[in-house]
C-alpha cells in the first residue's frame, strides 16, 4: 500500500469491530498511519498494510497530525486522552477526534482543556454499526469548532457518507444519545413483531420482504430483523456497549427533567441479557428473550 508523506499523519487508537474497518480505510487513503490498541494482536492486518504500530497513546500522539479514538467507554477515553503518557501531554498542534460514543459532560471538558494547549477537539461518535464501518458509510455526527470540523472533514469523508457539524463540543454526543435513545426502543418492536410473526407461524424472511420497504422498514428491522431471521446473534454491536450508551442517555436525560420510559424498559431487558451472560452478543440478541419460552 502506497503512503503519501504530503497527507496528515494520522495517529488510530481503539481497533474493534468498527475501528478496523476505519483505521483500514484511511490507511488505504495514503496517510502515514500509527496505530495503539490494548490487544496488540487486532493490529496485524493494520501492520501488514503499512500502518505503524506504537506502544503508547503517547507515541502515537508524537507521531500524528490528527488522532482520532474509538474505544469502548467514557473511562477509557479519559485514560487514552489525559494523564502524563495520554494524548493531549504528548500532542503538539494536533486535532484530536473522539469516535467513542461517550458523555457530552465528558466532550465538553476535553475540548476545553485541550484549548488551554493549544490542540484542537471535536466529539465525533458514529451510527452504522460494522456495515456502515467496512462500507465506510457510517453517519458522523460531530461537536466543536467550526473550524476543527473543516480540517477533519476530508479525513472523516473516508469512513462515512452522512457528516454534519451539529454544534459545540458535547453536539456530537448529544446528537449520538438521541440515536441510540431511537433505536432502543425501534429494536425492542422489531423483536416484538419478529416473535409475533414466529408465533403465527409465519415465514420470517417472506416477512421482511413485505414490510421491509413499507413504513416498518429501516435499519434495525432491514439489517438487524434479517440478522434474526437467520439465528445470527454474533455482534455488529455488543450489548454491553449498548447498556454504556443507554445508561449515559438516561443520565443526560435525567439531567435535562425528561422521562424516557423506552429507553428505561431497554436497558432493563439488556440488563437481563446481560446477566444471563450475552453482554458480548449482538444488540438484535435481544430476540431471544422474546422468544424465550419456544
Amino acid at each position: 500500500m502506497t503512503v503519501n508523506s504530503s497527507k496528515p499523519r494520522i495517529g488510530f487508537i481503539g481497533l474493534g469491530i468498527m475501528g478496523q474497518s476505519m483505521a483500514a480505510h484511511l490507511l488505504a487513503a495514503g496517510h502515514p498511519m500509527t496505530i495503539y490498541n490494548r490487544s496488540a494482536d487486532k493490529a496485524a492486518a493494520l501492520t501488514a498494510k503499512g500502518a505503524h504500530l506504537c506502544e503508547s497513546p503517547a507515541q502515537v500522539a508524537q507521531q500524528s497530525d490528527i488522532i482520532i479514538t474509538m474505544v469502548g467507554y467514557p473511562s477509557d477515553v479519559e485514560q487514552v486522552w489525559r494523564g502524563p503518557q495520554g494524548l493531549m501531554a504528548n500532542a503538539r498542534d494536533a486535532l484530536l477526534i473522539d469516535m467513542t460514543t461517550s458523555s457530552p459532560a465528558l466532550a465538553k471538558s476535553l475540548a476545553n482543556e485541550c484549548e488551554k494547549l493549544g490542540l484542537q477537539a471535536l466529539d465525533a461518535p458514529v451510527s452504522g454499526g460494522d456495515v456502515g464501518a467496512r462500507e465506510a458509510k457510517l453517519s458522523i455526527m460531530v461537536g466543536g469548532e467550526r473550524s476543527a470540523f473543516e480540517r477533519a472533514l476530508p479525513i472523516l469523508q473516508l469512513m462515512g457518507t452522512n457528516i454534519v457539524h451539529m454544534g459545540p463540543a458535547g453536539a456530537g454526543q448529544h446528537t449520538k444519545m438521541s440515536n441510540q435513545i431511537i433505536i432502543a426502543s425501534t429494536i425492542m418492536g422489531v423483536c416484538e413483531g419478529l416473535a409475533y410473526a414466529k408465533g403465527a407461524g409465519l415465514d420470517a424472511a417472506a416477512l421482511l420482504q413485505c414490510i421491509g420497504s413499507g413504513a416498518a422498514g429501516g435499519f434495525q428491522l432491514n439489517v438487524m430483523g434479517a440478522r434474526i431471521a437467520k439465528g445470527d446473534f454474533a455482534p455488529g454491536f455488543f450489548i454491553e456497549h449498548f447498556l454504556k450508551d443507554l445508561g449515559i442517555a438516561l443520565a443526560e436525560a435525567e439531567q435535562l427533567g425528561l422521562d424516557l420510559p423506552g429507553a428505561a424498559l431497554a436497558r432493563k431487558l439488556y440488563l437481563e441479557m446481560a446477566d444471563s451472560g450475552l453482554g458480548r452478543a449482538g444488540t438484535q440478541a435481544l430476540f431471544q428473550l422474546y422468544s424465550a419460552g419456544d
